[in-house]
């Protein structure tokens, strides 16, 4: 069982970097590959960016490709997203997931073990 509970979001200019933390629990954390969410008001949850168990592979959606880095401390049980050169269409509530699947899951369903969301609000 791996608990996950997100921290870093909050209001910010266009332009402006924010960090968002994923602190888990659970001796599974280590192996499970892990990904970034977010959805907006009135839209679907999207992928944003996923890694694997040990750091050594990560993939983006092209939206925030070349802006935010994904990045994990197994030995500290935390995930980072590192949001850069925000932009307003950025806003949305931003979850972390785990997942015991091969690789870096881009869908929902892939994903076994979720976070309750941090806000993160670009102003322009």
């Amino acid at each position: 069982q791996v608990q996950l509970v997100e921290s870093g979001g909050g209001l910010v200019q266009a332009g402006g970097s924010l960090r968002l933390s994923c602190a888990a629990s659970g001796r599974t954390f280590s192996s499970a590959a892990m990904g970034w969410f977010r959805q907006a008001p009135g839209k679907e949850r999207e992928f944003v960016a996923g890694i694997v168990w040990n750091g050594l592979r990560t993939y983006y959606a092209d939206s925030v490709k070349g802006r935010f880095t994904i990045s994990r401390d197994n030995a500290k049980n935390t995930g980072y997203l590192q949001m850069n050169s925000l932009k307003p269409e950025d806003t949305a509530v931003y979850s972390c997931a785990a997942s015991r699947r091969y690789g870096i899951p881009i869908t929902l369903k892939e994903y076994d073990y979720w976070g309750q969301g941090t806000q993160v609000t670009v102003s322009s």
